[in-house]
């Protein structure tokens, strides 16, 4: 699936939902069912900077895609960092950083988290997309 794909689906998985409480639960159990990041990695060197609470993001290299795993001690931060995993993970690096994010837009996310939560997000993003360029420009060497 391209990460348009994904993001489609996604967007119809939250459509399902009109009131945000159900759609804050659905991020929780997304977060619940990302699978645990190895211990090892939890450490500064992954912590990324600009979000409240703390999140943990290791990325891994390998057959020219790009596969991420995350944790978080928030539960709706961790239910971010699983959407953004869905649709970055098991791509290319290319693929990563052109990618327009449009699936927060249109399933509200953006407007419904406190403007912590959305610098957070975009920390997120920014690092994926950093992870992205450092494995592109390694790979041309």
């Amino acid at each position: 699936m391209t990460i348009n794909d994904i993001q489609d689906s996604i967007i119809e998985e939250f459509s399902a939902f009109d009131d945000w409480m159900d759609k804050y639960s659905l991020l929780i159990d997304l977060g619940k069912e990302l699978p645990a990041i190895d211990t090892r990695y939890k450490t500064n060197d992954y912590l990324i900077e600009g979000c409240q609470s703390k999140v943990w993001l290791y990325p891994e290299y390998g057959g020219g895609k790009i596969t991420f795993t995350a944790d978080s001690d928030a539960i709706i931060t961790k239910g971010i960092v699983a959407l953004l995993i869905k649709v970055f993970s098991d791509h290319t690096p290319d693929e990563i950083i052109g990618s327009d994010l449009y699936f927060i837009e249109r399933i509200g996310l953006r407007q419904n988290l406190s403007p912590t939560r959305s610098n957070g997000l975009l920390a997120m993003i920014r690092q994926m997309k950093l992870y992205a360029m450092a494995f592109k420009a390694k790979s041309k060497n």
